[in-house]
């Protein structure tokens, strides 16, 4: 039997309820088969982040990113999704997170704090424990607050075809 306000995630994995402030009010829950309602939303928070750049939509692209990812998780207020993050890796060693965000209006509400260490768990639960990430300017000590540390002996690099 599940704990009240308890989190499935994965058939047979409970995650205990957290205790930020929307959590009564908020589901969380992974997705991998994105319905046509969930791929707008995800998009509208990409944009939201500024990070889709991309006139348009691009269902598919969305579809590929989710089944691509080792998790990705999202955070739903009264059906809506406020909130995503996921998880990239090899699925033996290491992984990396990324795209997590939360709808402006919903920030500072412990929901992206919920994200992350929901994530973490899932990470960990499948014997991954080396999980990096590219921290954006200015939200590290958000990071360093849930374990992170900044590598001092490495910088983030990128390669992107223009």
């Amino acid at each position: 039997m599940s704990p009240p306000n308890a989190v499935r995630l994965v058939p047979g994995w409970i995650f205990p309820p957290y205790s930020d402030s929307m959590h009564h009010m908020c589901d969380y829950s992974v997705i991998e088969q994105p319905t046509a309602d969930e791929i707008s939303q995800i998009t509208d928070l990409y944009r939201g982040e500024d990070w889709w750049k991309q006139e348009g939509d691009n269902p598919e692209m969305i579809r590929l990113i989710v089944a691509g990812s080792h998790c990705f998780l999202v955070a739903r207020h009264e059906g809506l999704i406020i909130g995503m993050g996921r998880a990239i890796g090899d699925g033996a060693s290491d992984a990396y997170i990324q795209d997590v965000t939360v709808k402006g209006s919903f920030r500072g509400k412990g929901i992206g704090t919920r994200i992350v260490e929901t994530l973490i768990d899932r990470l960990e639960r499948d014997d991954i424990h080396w999980i990096g990430l590219i921290a954006e300017r200015g939200s590290h000590p958000f990071y360093e607050r849930l374990g992170f540390s900044i590598m001092e002996r490495a910088i983030p690099m990128l390669r992107v075809k223009t």
